[in-house]
């Protein structure tokens, strides 16, 4: 007796025999392939996310091989209590050759994020710069300068230098159009001391 063609479990249920495998082998089969691309594509993301983070912190925050600067930093981003003006920027400070005086640097742009017409209450963005002298008194700063900014949504740039000083501090605050008391004042923020070089 000649046996003939084999048939398989789908034929013998009327099938084609091209239908997927169906049953307990073929769910484990489906739950490894899965689980398998779940790791695969877990490990990718985390590879993707591990390497940026490593390039960056391998990076130093301040490269001074090209930096004429015995000290630099980026600073801000410092708003004023109601969130409204905001200022960031950036401070250097080079010392001479026998470390006995210095000059000090700051640069940024102050930016009005009030977007209320003047009629509604708006008001400007404002701030506030305060340099502290070798020879200064605790509380008294004696080089100072403010700035103010009217134009929702914009920004404006600012530069301020000082010389043979100890500490420099900002504040941001708000400020009517034609007023000359600012309100809503954040804190100061001590951009640079002497102790933290």
């Amino acid at each position: 007796m000649k046996a003939g063609p084999a048939i398989n479990d789908s034929q013998a249920r009327g099938g084609t025999g091209k239908e997927p495998v169906r049953g307990a082998e073929g769910e484990i089969t489906m739950k490894r392939l899965t689980v398998g691309l779940l790791a695969t594509a877990a490990t990718a993301t985390a590879f993707a996310l591990a390497v940026p983070a490593t390039a960056q912190a391998a990076t130093p925050a301040t490269t001074s091989a090209a930096s004429d600067y015995d000290y630099e930093d980026r600073w801000g981003q410092v708003y004023s209590s109601n969130y409204k003006a905001k200022a960031r920027g950036w401070i250097g400070v080079d010392w001479d050759r026998h470390q006995e005086s210095n000059e000090v640097h700051l640069n940024g742009r102050l930016y009005d994020l009030d977007h209320r017409t003047y009629s509604q209450g708006g008001k400007c963005a404002y701030l506030k710069i305060q340099a502290h002298g070798f020879g200064d008194h605790h509380n008294y700063w004696a080089d100072s300068r403010s700035y103010k900014y009217c134009g929702a949504g914009g920004h404006k740039k600012f530069s301020f230098s000082s010389h043979d000083t100890d500490a420099v501090r900002v504040k941001v605050c708000q400020i009517g159009l034609h007023s000359s008391h600012p309100t809503r004042c954040g804190d100061w923020d001590y951009l640079y001391t002497a102790e933290s070089e």
